[in-house]
């Protein structure tokens, strides 16, 4: 086993190649992180790239929101989907157009880790809803819930004898593929998926749910409550087998946990079905606009 110091420094070293989010995208996140930021002030950079434009009209315009008429002008769509969804949607047409490459993928299976994270994302959204989470936020949560298992891309790209033996593991022994990931491979996703946040600035919330979605309670405090509804959706994303990003035999004692915290029953997540049922296929447009 090689150390992990020249482990992290090989993973290191491939997210550093890895592009940088545009300078558009960048300057949305930091226009969208001023508390002074006005529609005409994100119409004003979002404007300059016809590429960025093109994504927002197609979202708000796509049966996610089901608008009963066409949306054609950028400032309106800016005010009806707001500027925290703006700014997500920016994110995420940035990172999937980075890492939603077949070339990403070769121990796992491109297509169920994608399905497997818009099913956490979307059942994230639906529990920030149940727990009352503000509107204007539960698309963070969205995103935190599609993004979670971004670490598992440059570890599976790198090592990619090592991690399929690392699924190899997890399913013999039907157990956590995070620590087959530190017994096989040395680095665990966890703390790929916070580098890979660090690089590209994203929200820290973000970057804790990346890092920390595995082991919430060492998330701090401001973003525990996000890290602990991404955890639980992706529990539930592998309980009822909805896509796979390889962690599909999910621990007692972690749900127990995780639902303690949450002050929940696993029953009070019944009504969710329906709702990410319903949600899952409209939110399929996220994978679809950078197409």
């Amino acid at each position: 086993m090689e150390s992990s110091d020249h482990l992290t420094h090989v993973i290191q070293a491939y997210i550093d190649r890895m592009p940088s989010l545009s300078t558009t995208v960048n300057k949305v996140l930091e226009v969208c992180n001023s508390p002074k930021t006005s529609a005409n002030d994100l119409n004003r950079v979002i404007s300059l790239d016809p590429v960025l434009t093109g994504h927002v009209l197609k979202l708000i315009n796509s049966a996610y929101y089901s608008l009963p008429n066409q949306v054609s002008s950028l400032a309106r769509a800016i005010i009806m989907l707001g500027l925290n969804t703006v700014k997500n949607l920016a994110l995420s047409t940035a990172v999937i157009g980075a890492l939603g490459k077949k070339s990403c993928f070769t121990a796992l299976s491109m297509d169920a880790f994608w399905a497997h994270s818009i099913c956490v994302g979307v059942t994230a959204k639906a529990l920030a809803a149940a727990n009352n989470v503000a509107g204007s936020e539960r698309d963070e949560y969205f995103v935190a819930g599609m993004l979670h298992d971004l670490g598992k891309i440059p570890l599976n790209k790198c090592f990619a004898a090592e991690y399929a033996q690392a699924l190899q593991l997890a399913a013999l022994e039907q157990g956590s593929l995070l620590r087959s990931e530190q017994l096989l491979v040395g680095i665990d996703h966890g703390m790929a998926g916070r580098l890979i946040g660090e690089k590209w600035r994203l929200a820290p919330s973000i970057v804790d749910s990346l890092a920390f979605h595995h082991a919430p309670e060492q998330a701090p405090a401001d973003s525990r409550t996000l890290v602990a509804t991404v955890a639980l959706a992706n529990l539930y994303a592998n309980i009822y087998e909805i896509g796979s990003a390889g962690d599909t035999f999910p621990e007692a004692p972690f749900l127990m946990s995780i639902l303690e915290m949450m002050d929940l029953k696993w029953t009070d997540l019944a009504p969710l079905h329906a709702i990410v049922r319903m949600e899952l296929d409209k939110a399929q447009v996220f994978l679809k606009l950078t197409e």
